[in-house]
């Protein structure tokens, strides 16, 4: 894999943060736990995926060098809780649900505007407005014209052409056009932030510059592209997919016919967490090829084709099957709404672990990625050349 026009570019060591909504607290244990190894990392390159991208915003505005940036992004997922992503009331939420099915059964419903998602996450804008001290986020581009931070992206899906867009700032890049994914130079925001992680169906779409905009996962088939297109030669990935052995993967998850938590849940980690692991094997077969060709040939090829690097860190343990053991203490009427899904049949909660925000969840996905950033010190260093 590799992008031309950059051979003249400086290239460097990129982060990329995937999606996964409340799993994205799994790569903040993966970051502490790097971040105390290897304090000073500070990756030059950023890319943000979903829920990621909340991440990667985070370590771009920050101004503290890695390990204290990480410390100040446990600090801030500490403080999510269900309440601070979406509307949890109980008449609010019972309300806004039998709207949906009302729309979605006879095509009305007793509001005057329409519901574009199944919940109100006006909370998770307030949260991230005060986390970050506003709609701005002025830290990135002090950390770009400091030379620290080399380009930075946030991705997301427009709705309207069905193209996934990242949205980047950078001090040398050149914009790319594929026709499926392009790049649109920008200072990036809250709202670009927002509209990464805007879960379809469940948020409502982001409004960004007169365009909807929904979770940069959806469509996204080449989530390392962007890394690449910025000019990394290594690329270090944290996943939120386990990935089992042969005799997991083959043992049923659930007894009896599918109910829809099961049937959306799969359709989620097809759209949102396997894509990775393809596109890293990809990259794998291309460094591959890029070494068989003859030293001549493969100097003369740099600006086309390089080799690229790429770790990637995955958890070690099924984080969705520990949503099981958090799920009773929900908020009531959320509680009551995901189990007529089917979110109590299944041993592995692909969909319910995206949307467990719930603090004591968080904090377990946490200590899990600490310990798996900890496992992975060695490999790190190996790949940025400690």
């Amino acid at each position: 894999m590799s992008s031309p026009n950059q051979s003249a570019q400086e290239h460097g060591l990129a982060l990329t943060l995937f999606g996964g909504g409340a799993r994205a607290a799994y790569q903040v244990g993966v970051l502490r736990g790097l971040g105390r190894a290897h304090p000073t990392l500070d990756p030059s390159i950023l890319t943000g995926i979903s829920a990621g991208a909340i991440n990667a915003a985070h370590l771009g505005n920050s101004e503290a060098n890695f390990g204290t940036a990480t410390e100040e992004l446990e600090a801030l997922w500490r403080g999510i809780d269900v309440d601070s992503v979406f509307e949890t009331r109980g008449l609010a939420l019972l309300h806004r649900a039998a709207c949906i099915g009302m729309r979605l059964a006879i095509g009305w419903a007793p509001t005057l505007q329409p519901l574009d998602g199944m919940v109100d996450s006006a909370p998770l804008r307030r949260f991230l407005e005060t986390s970050f001290g506003g709609q701005d986020l002025p830290g990135i581009q002090a950390n770009l014209d400091s030379g620290r931070l080399k380009a930075i992206a946030l991705i997301a899906l427009r709705y309207s052409t069905g193209q996934t867009v990242s949205f980047t700032a950078g001090r040398e890049f050149r914009n790319w056009e594929r026709p499926l994914r392009h790049s649109v130079r920008t200072d990036l925001k809250v709202n670009h932030v927002l509209a990464s992680a805007a879960l379809p169906l469940f948020f409502a779409p982001v409004e960004v510059d007169g365009e909807w905009y929904g979770d940069g996962g959806v469509r996204l088939t080449a989530p390392l592209a962007p890394a690449v297109h910025l000019g990394a030669d290594r690329i270090l990935a944290i996943s939120t997919r386990f990935r089992p052995s042969e005799t997991e993967a083959r043992k049923p998850r659930f007894k009896g016919p599918p109910r829809a938590a099961q049937i959306l849940g799969n359709l989620m980690s097809a759209t949102f967490l396997d894509v990775l692991d393809q596109d890293a094997m990809h990259l794998e077969r291309i460094n591959h090829l890029v070494e068989q060709l003859p030293a001549e040939q493969r100097a003369q090829q740099q600006a086309q084709l390089r080799p690229i690097k790429c770790l990637v860190i995955r958890p070690s343990r099924d984080i969705a099957s520990l949503a099981n053991e958090f799920e009773p203490r929900l908020p009531g009427t959320f509680r009551f709404l995901t189990r007529r899904w089917g979110t109590r049949r299944a041993r592995s909660q692909e969909l319910l672990s995206t949307i467990l925000f719930q603090g004591d969840y968080i904090r377990r996905l946490m200590e899990v990625g600490e310990e798996d950033g900890a496992s992975h010190a060695e490999a790190v260093a190996e790949l940025i050349g400690d």
